[in-house]
């Protein structure tokens, strides 16, 4: 029997997710059955394949919505779930029939399904209570403050790099394998982690420096344009770190798949989040949360996306 895992990919709570969602579907439903994983990124067609459904069963964990039949699992907690009107009929339609989970209120989707395992199934993992732990703090940006989250002194926080900058997916399907046996700490000792994760943590140490050259804050925005540097997966804290006035990130950057807008707000910011960045990046096709978003173009189209930066950033400003 094979359970196809596809999870949000170059994510701490995504790879989480999906190594809780194992764990959990292994204990109870599907003990002996290959686990296999498919990485999925938002790009600006987001239309799944039906050949991404592969398994015997079929799930999703912390990303969009699919209306395949094939669907047999789906754990989400953005604000933007699903991709058309029409996506979120089919989920109505077939959410008491099968195993279709959607809560936009939970910080992390880890602490989503931790939280369905043991209301609805009565699973409960206490050797996962760490990876639930950090999953909520590092995706619901729970640090102490920026500095602490820029510094990086704890494991979940150097995994959270490799995870997230880390080219490629089999490292980050490595790290869900170990998630679902091992503490943070020996997943950060594994000698293929701490192959990638040394020269990841030096381009860290220089994406300060290129940040804190390209970056400017005006009118509480911060913003910078990053398309001409290898910063793909760059640590969101950084630009609070630098500049510690900012109640907004505006960002642009490029990756092989795509081009990138970044929008994020200040979690140590003194005055109170005004605007629902989630909605504010559904206007260019995009969406996050109402707190962090971003909108994906097509690979080279960096003036499209900087425009539409400079719009986002007026409007946060004004």
């Amino acid at each position: 029997m094979k359970v196809r895992v596809l999870y949000h990919d170059h994510c701490f709570d995504g790879a989480a997710s999906a190594a809780f969602f194992s764990r959990f579907a292994r204990d109870l439903f599907y003990n002996g059955a290959e686990f296999a994983y498919t990485g999925m990124a938002h790009k600006a067609d987001q239309l799944f394949d039906e050949a991404d459904f592969d398994g015997d069963e079929n799930a999703i964990v912390d990303f969009k919505y699919s209306p395949s039949d094939r669907l047999t699992w789906w754990f989400d907690h953005h604000q933007s779930a699903f991709l058309s009107h029409e996506d979120q009929l089919d989920y109505e339609r077939k959410k008491d029939a099968r195993r279709f989970y959607f809560d936009p209120t939970y910080r992390s989707c880890t602490e989503w399904i931790a939280h369905v395992a043991r209301s609805v199934y009565g699973y409960d993992a206490p050797q996962l209570a760490e990876l639930v732990h950090w999953a909520g703090i590092v995706d619901g940006a729970n640090y102490e403050s920026a500095e602490a989250a820029v510094a990086m002194r704890e494991p979940a926080m150097n995994l959270t790099l490799v995870i997230e900058a880390v080219k490629g997916s089999a490292a980050v399907q490595h790290i869900i394998r170990l998630m679902q046996e091992k503490s943070l700490e020996e997943i950060l000792r594994d000698s293929l982690v701490q192959e990638k994760f040394q020269p990841l943590y030096e381009r860290h140490l220089r994406s300060i420096e290129i940040i804190r050259r390209e970056g400017r804050c005006e009118k509480g925005v911060i913003f910078f344009d990053v398309t001409g540097y290898d910063l793909e997966g760059y640590n969101k804290f950084i630009p609070y770190y630098l500049f510690p006035d900012g109640a907004y990130t505006v960002s642009v950057s490029t990756a092989s798949f795509r081009t990138k807008v970044s929008v994020g707000s200040n979690p140590w910011a003194r005055e109170p989040v005004r605007h629902n960045l989630a909605t504010l990046c559904e206007r260019y096709g995009g969406g996050g949360h109402p707190r962090v978003g971003a909108i994906s173009f097509p690979p080279g189209e960096v003036e499209a996306a900087r425009k539409a930066a400079l719009e986002v950033m007026r409007e946060l400003q004004g």
